[in-house]
């Protein structure tokens, strides 16, 4: 049976695809650099849910500043109508692997994407 609103998971791109990923959505507004089309198999590129262009340049990955990012993005995914999509699509598939091309496993979007979508979860 599974539980009825799916379950959420972020992995880097580059890492290899695995049985348990579920769904594979990647979360980045750019391609990832030097990941084939097939390495990455992708169910959906979904680049409306990232953090917008000037979000996302003020942020340049830096630590000191993702506590600011992670609010600033969180406002923006209120209003974002991809972020139901995501959860529709946990519900239809039962488990979606967000994959997101940085570095950091820590300090990057697709994390605040990931808290912000399971605490919208039932």
């Amino acid at each position: 049976m599974g539980n009825a609103h799916g379950r959420f998971a972020i992995k880097r791109i580059y890492d290899e695809p695995a049985d348990d990923d579920g769904c594979r959505v990647l979360v980045d507004r750019l391609w990832p650099r030097g990941v084939s089309k097939e390495r990455a198999a992708l169910e959906l590129w979904l680049k409306e849910i990232a953090p917008s262009p000037p979000l996302r340049r003020k942020f340049a990955h830096m630590q000191e500043r993702f506590a600011d990012f992670r609010e600033q993005y969180e406002a923006e995914l209120e209003q974002n109508p991809a972020v139901g999509q995501l959860l529709d699509l946990a519900a239809r598939e039962g488990k979606v692997t967000l994959l997101y091309g940085a570095r950091d496993p820590e300090v990057n979007h697709a994390r605040v994407l990931l808290e912000f979508l399971q605490s919208r979860q039932p």
